[in-house]
């Protein structure tokens, strides 16, 4: 690095000074918190981090040092403090897939059997003729032949190469009108709002598999929502207990059914 790109002695200390008032308002915030979830805690959190990362950085470029802190990154399991509705009235569910094309060649492959096979499709020079002459118009093909969960599926078949996916779960207050939100669907979404996200990396790739889940895999739930599905397991769970009771019940009348026939019998119908 240059001597004009590096920072000034005062620009660390000033750095230095700020991870200290960092350090204290997150403490004060601690001290304070009103619950497990408390969103002044995790800005005090945040604000800690990013002064830290600031120091650490403005520390290496003029002094070649390096502090023992270690900055979480995004790829931390815990969500953002839930800030939705108690009780929501409509979800979102938000997924995105990321691939590579790996095989252009059996993409377009793909994506020319298919046109072949459409018998909508009569004029050669049309789509049929398109399918397989760009990558473009191939992905166009596949993608409106197939749900995206087939290809998802399938990817490898098609050509491409899975990368990082996401899935998250949102609660939101009132459903969207029809086409509220259909020229950005991705630019109203809340991590605050999220019940719970699938995550699926190759960043994962090395984390200790103790639990027998795909080590790719990362699900972060709120904690809120665990206990409302812990809940729900409840209901079931004695809902089950009357069901099997009742069955119980049911087997015992008839087997009193049966005796009482039985008795009724007199020593002549003993005796057929």
């Amino acid at each position: 690095m240059s001597d004009a790109a590096q920072p000034t002695a005062a620009e660390v200390r000033a750095a230095a000074e700020a991870v200290k008032t960092a350090l204290d308002r997150h403490l004060a915030a601690v001290e304070r918190r009103s619950g497990e979830d408390d969103p002044a805690v995790y800005e005090a959190f945040n604000e800690l981090a990013a002064a830290a990362e600031e120091y650490d950085e403005l520390l290496y470029d003029r002094h070649d040092e390096v502090t023992p802190f270690e900055i979480p990154g995004s790829d931390s399991d815990v969500l953002p403090p839930y800030q939705g509705p108690e009780e929501a009235n409509a979800l979102s569910v938000l997924i995105r897939r990321d691939y590579a094309v790996a095989e252009p060649q059996r993409l377009l492959a793909q994506a020319q059997r298919v046109a072949d096979l459409d018998e909508d499709t009569t004029d050669e020079s049309s789509a049929a003729a398109a399918a397989g002459s760009s990558v473009h118009a191939a992905l166009g093909v596949l993608f409106g032949e197939f749900e995206p969960d087939e290809i998802a599926s399938r990817h490898k078949e098609f050509g491409l190469e899975e990368g990082d996916s996401t899935l998250w779960v949102t609660a939101a207050d009132e459903p969207a009108e029809p086409g509220e939100w259909l020229d950005a669907p991705f630019d109203q979404a809340d991590p605050h709002r999220v019940v719970c996200r699938f995550d699926v990396s190759a960043v994962f790739d090395d984390e200790p598999d103790d639990d027998g889940v795909d080590a790719d895999v990362h699900v972060r739930v709120d904690p809120d929502a665990v206990a409302v599905l812990e809940e729900l397991d409840d209901v079931d769970e004695g809902d089950d207990a009357d069901d099997a009771d009742d069955a119980d019940d049911a087997d015992d009348a008839e087997e009193a059914d049966a005796l009482d026939v039985d008795d009724d019998r007199s020593p002549l119908d003993a005796d057929r």
